[in-house]
């Protein structure tokens, strides 16, 4: 989904204000990063970078398909997004996007299980209308109910849209079936009975903003050429009155799983067929090692360089994608992987090898070479990607937002720094065994004569 004169002042609303600081000395970031916090809990992060005349700017609100407690509301951090674009009194539907249009700036946003983000980049030039605009719709955001139903029925279209490619099917199944409890049994759209019924949850809407869009909940990121004291002296003046504290709720923690399971997805168009693995494992997090751990046991076990995609897709040619399923979550979530078969009949052959291989690892025989270069692949790969203002407030802010500190992208290459050939032996020796497995089975049935 997509849209005063300045003076330099003291910024009073702030409680904590670092100086920019050079990286450390083992640190991965790097560039010098400064955060601050207002009195009212929002969070701000600025991080110089030598990209003349441009800035990118990234509001991270953690809130996700995750916090979608209430039985019937699932899908509604995603369409709040949608939302997030209708308007304002100061600035009506419409105004604010031809506004920033005219300045120059491209805007888009994006809902995960776990946050919401939010992001612009263009000319600094324009950074006090900038932030004026974004620091008025997260504090007055408008929105008729007209509007709301209309905006409802676009949501219900891009479900539509999706579910024509079978990866909607194909997550909603193994989401539902891997799951018995979580929030993370829904895909960020939504069950789609709830998205039919979204255009009577009006007041609803208005509920879920005053709930999550508080300055507590969210974090800003400016990156790129601007005056630090005056973008400072702007964020207070334009997001210092807002007020409001995050709603808590209670996410069912996820009972563990005892018994393989098989989520099984019959597709009547012409595609191929594919197959996939999933298995629970730990959240991630910053005091301990487990996302670390998963971001590099993807690549070992799954990823371009690995054995196992050398023989299937290179060599034996079973298979035309093969790859890791896993991102950074909040809470427990799933590590896997998935693979487009080229042919029905090689099914049973391609489950054998991934779980071969698997297993493999699960002993304890890993190359130590192989490992340390796919950590040094992972790191400078990052570094490499880091070309433009949007390119580093993107790498910055959305593990922020998921593990909650400004620090986290650093903080995780840090923890993956560490990742020892013993941590992906007892890693898969404990969480990648049958009983905790999700099998995919996404068949073709052709009507007419097909497979």
């Amino acid at each position: 989904m997509r849209r005063m004169t300045l003076r330099t002042l003291a910024v009073s609303a702030l409680v904590s204000c670092a100086a920019f600081a050079a990286p450390t000395k083992d640190a991965v970031f790097p560039y010098p990063m400064k955060v601050s916090t207002l009195k009212n809990g929002l969070t701000l992060v600025r991080v110089p970078f030598n990209s003349p005349g441009l800035i990118a700017y990234y509001t991270v609100v953690r809130v996700g398909s995750r916090n979608e407690v209430e039985a019937g509301h699932t899908g509604f951090a995603h369409f709040f997004e949608h939302m997030m674009f209708r308007g304002t009194k100061k600035w009506p539907e419409g105004s604010r996007g031809n506004m920033l249009g005219k300045l120059g700036f491209v805007e888009n946003a994006f809902t995960s299980d776990d946050i919401t983000m939010y992001h612009l980049a263009g000319p600094s030039s324009g950074l006090e209308q900038l932030v004026d605009v974004e620091a008025d719709r997260f504090q007055n955001l408008e929105y008729a109910e007209q509007a709301f139903q209309t905006e409802a029925k676009a949501v219900l279209g891009e479900y539509n849209k999706s579910a024509a490619n079978p990866g909607l099917k194909i997550e909603e199944t193994v989401a539902a079936t891997a799951f018995t409890t979580h929030t993370y049994r829904h895909t960020t759209l939504g069950f789609l009975e709830d998205i039919q019924a979204m255009p009577t949850r009006y007041e609803y809407s208005k509920q879920f903003f005053k709930r999550w869009y508080t300055p507590d909940n969210c974090l800003v990121f400016v990156v790129g050429d601007f005056d630090d004291a005056k973008l400072m002296a702007l964020a207070e003046k334009a997001y210092g009155p807002w007020q409001g504290k995050a709603a808590t709720v209670t996410v069912p923690a996820e009972p563990p799983q005892k018994e393989a399971r098989v989520a099984k997805v019959t597709w009547t168009n012409p595609t191929q067929p594919r197959t996939g693995f999933f298995w629970h494992t730990p959240a991630a997090s910053l005091k301990a090692p487990d996302g670390a751990v998963q971001q590099v046991l993807a690549q070992y076990l799954f990823g371009q360089t690995s054995p196992l995609y050398k023989s299937l897709v290179l060599e034996k040619q079973l298979v035309e994608r093969l790859g890791p399923n896993y991102g950074d979550h909040r809470d427990a979530n799933l590590f896997g992987v998935d693979a487009r078969l080229k042919d029905e009949a090689q099914r049973a052959a391609v489950e054998k090898a991934v779980l071969d291989e698997v297993a493999v690892v699960a002993s304890g025989k890993v190359d130590a070479r192989r490992l340390q270069d796919i950590k040094d692949n992972l790191k400078y790969g990052l570094l490499m990607g880091l070309e433009t203002p949007d390119d580093v407030a993107l790498q910055l802010a959305y593990p922020a937002g998921v593990l909650g500190a400004p620090d986290a992208l650093d903080a995780t290459y840090r923890l993956l720094d560490k990742v020892s050939a013993k941590d992906l032996g007892a890693f898969a020796k404990k969480y990648l065994v049958d009983a905790n497995k999700t099998t995919l089975v996404f068949q073709v049935d052709v009507k007419g004569g097909g497979k």
